[in-house]
């Protein structure tokens, strides 16, 4: 099976060494998206719904860049520092997914990888 590593630009990942995505036969398997801004800083450090609203765009621009879309989202992983952002999550995924909704298992974690990342969002898609 080919492997084809997915690039986005600017890439604020590229010094932890991991591909955006990867796409593999008809999947693209999408590495965490955090509300991370163009310049690798988390945007609104204190602030879920901009944090969350960058990691949505993030993964939105993933896709596209895999030749894919929010559309064809199979499977979401969604890592929450606290889960009193549930509700949130729920507003969100009705604002950038569609009917039929993505699979979704929604967790929360002690950390993320930066101190003030609050959400990170991984996904499964169908390539185009």
């Amino acid at each position: 099976m080919q492997l084809e590593q997915i690039h986005t630009m600017p890439d604020p990942y590229a010094p932890y060494l991991l591909s955006q995505a990867i796409r593999a036969g008809g999947l693209l398997y999408i590495s965490g998206q955090a509300g991370v801004g163009d310049d690798g800083a988390i945007v609104g450090a204190d602030d879920f719904d901009a944090q969350a609203a960058q990691a949505f765009r993030n993964l939105e621009r993933v896709l596209l860049a895999g030749g894919s879309s929010l559309q064809r989202v199979i499977k979401v992983t969604i890592y929450l520092t606290s889960m009193a952002h549930f509700g949130k999550i729920v507003e969100l995924r009705r604002q950038w997914f569609a009917p039929p909704y993505p699979a979704d298992t929604i967790v929360e974690v002690a950390a993320l990888y930066a101190p003030e990342a609050m959400i990170e969002i991984e996904a499964i898609a169908a390539a185009g």
